[in-house]
């Protein structure tokens, strides 16, 4: 596809991305979801990339084992290499038509390696095993393999869940050891906090003086969260905003390069490619990076080289606009509608008491109709609204005006009186917007494509100290690579 800092296959969708980053270059192992009917069985793909913004499509990295197969689908893992150079690939296989004691399908854990630097794979069914004594057999997925250094031994951590507790809160991160990566054995739980239906796609890993257990959840918000801790050991601390984006941003895992920490996850997709269609599993890839405050808490925005890739100028709104109305609406937009992929930034200066302000994203030229991306300093929070919102009938108030923004569309943020700056980048179907560089909302825009852009504010003030609006130049638009030019970044 030709949105660039984004990646979807041109038959399918990206599923759970397994990143690995190795000799400066991340290989992106992901689940291919074709979404045909009948299921076919799930394999791993993998596209390469150096600077986050042009991926090469390497192809199928692990095949389906077929119908007959234990690994018929094959899920979520991760990689690891070896002291000899052999790569290790531990992923959960599934097949619907195994079923474990509890009657659902069987999950389990599964082995291949590599030794000719992940072009190809060998599967080593011997080493397969599933759920401990204790924990449900449907659940055992999500094999995260990592070396812990200070007991000289691999540990893997497995989304799993007991047997026995409230059903939605029988999640936990149990845990293996092995000293070969071929036998393992069983340990105590690497966290257990009795909170979530399961803790999907989780990783461990340390960053200066702190460690970070990341993880992604369904039951009380579908998002992935993060916590913690001066010690591999824990104890795990729940900081004030532990998540790392909304709703439609998933199961995201890290890789390192350098000192910078980037995050590869999903945007979903939306039934019908439309605004009120329900979300999807899979989507498209999208990269986020975390920067480490003083306090160990993270922040969250897209990378450097995503926001470079906008070097047209677009319209400019003076800055010192002022919008004022305190006990109204005002709004101001610019004289044309933007590109299809552009990248706005807005700085406001909010005064005290100012409930509302923000920005429109493909509004008609009155700013009657489009989306709203609203900063609500009262409530501490960003959301995505847009108008006209759904009807639920004919009469003039069957408006959904019940539901004021887009449910699960909302960030925590301070938005304390002064200055914030309000980021975003749009392309094509796609939006990530970012408050103060460490906030972000990713989402879907399907049935506004054209419009302007503007400013607005709502019972308050707001003094506009930038509003700039950068696009892309039709060459920065390439095609996938091609095969016959994939050998060179294999």
């Amino acid at each position: 596809m030709s949105q660039r800092g984004f990646y979807r296959p041109t038959d399918g969708w990206v599923g759970d991305v397994i990143p690995w980053q190795e000799d400066g270059v991340f290989h992106l192992f992901y689940l291919h979801e074709t979404r045909r009917t009948p299921k076919e069985g799930m394999p791993w793909h993998r596209v390469t990339t150096e600077n986050l913004v042009d991926f090469a499509e390497i192809g199928e990295a692990i095949e389906s084992g077929g119908p007959g197969a234990s690994d018929f689908n094959i899920y979520t893992g991760s990689i690891v290499l070896d002291d000899d150079g052999t790569h290790h690939a531990f992923y959960t296989a599934q097949n619907p038509a195994e079923r474990g004691a509890d009657g659902l399908p069987l999950q389990l854990v599964a082995h291949a390696t590599s030794r000719d630097g992940m072009r190809s794979w060998e599967r080593r069914p011997a080493d397969t095993f599933g759920a401990t004594a204790g924990y449900e057999t449907a659940d055992w997925r999500d094999p995260f393999v990592f070396w812990d250094e200070g007991d000289h031994l691999w540990r893997m951590l497995i989304t799993a869940r007991h047997t026995q507790g409230p059903a939605r809160r029988r999640g936990v991160i149990a845990q293996c050891v092995s000293r070969d990566l071929e036998s393992w054995e069983p340990a105590e739980p690497f966290w257990d906090p009795r909170r979530y239906i399961a803790h999907e796609c989780p990783e461990v890993f340390s960053w200066g003086d702190w460690w970070y257990l990341v993880s992604s959840e369904f039951s009380d918000s579908f998002t992935t969260r993060y916590r913690m801790a001066r010690s591999l050991r824990g104890p795990w601390i729940v900081p004030e905003h532990d998540t790392l984006d909304g709703r439609a941003f998933y199961a995201a895992k890290s890789a390192a390069r350098g000192d910078r920490r980037l995050f590869f996850g999903w945007i979903a997709s939306r039934e019908g490619a439309r605004d009120d269609g329900a979300w999807q599993w899979a989507g498209t890839l999208s990269v986020l990076e975390a920067e480490q405050r003083d306090d160990g808490t993270l922040a969250f925005h897209p990378p450097r080289e995503l926001r470079e890739t906008f070097t047209g100028q677009g319209d400019v709104l003076p800055a010192g606009t002022s919008l004022r109305a305190p006990d109204g609406y005002a709004d101001v937009l610019t004289a044309t509608n933007t590109a299809d992929s552009f990248r706005l930034v807005v700085r406001f200066d909010i005064a005290e008491g100012t409930r509302e302000c923000g920005v429109l994203l493909r509004a008609s030229a009155d700013g009657d109709t489009g989306y709203a991306l609203r900063l609500e300093p009262q409530r501490g929070r960003l959301v995505l609204d847009r108008w006209p919102r759904p009807s639920t009938g004919g009469e003039q108030w069957q408006i959904s005006g019940d539901v004021p923004f887009a449910i699960e569309l909302e960030r925590p943020v301070d938005l304390a009186p002064g200055e914030h700056e309000l980021e975003v980048i749009v392309d094509g179907d796609l939006c990530v917007a970012t408050v103060d560089d460490s906030t972000v909302l990713s989402t879907r825009l399907y049935d506004h494509r054209v419009g302007r852009v503007g400013a607005f504010v709502g019972e308050g003030e707001v003094t506009l100290t930038q509003f700039t609006v950068l696009t892309r130049d039709a060459r920065d638009h390439p095609e996938p690579m091609r095969s016959d030019l994939i050998a060179a970044t294999a």
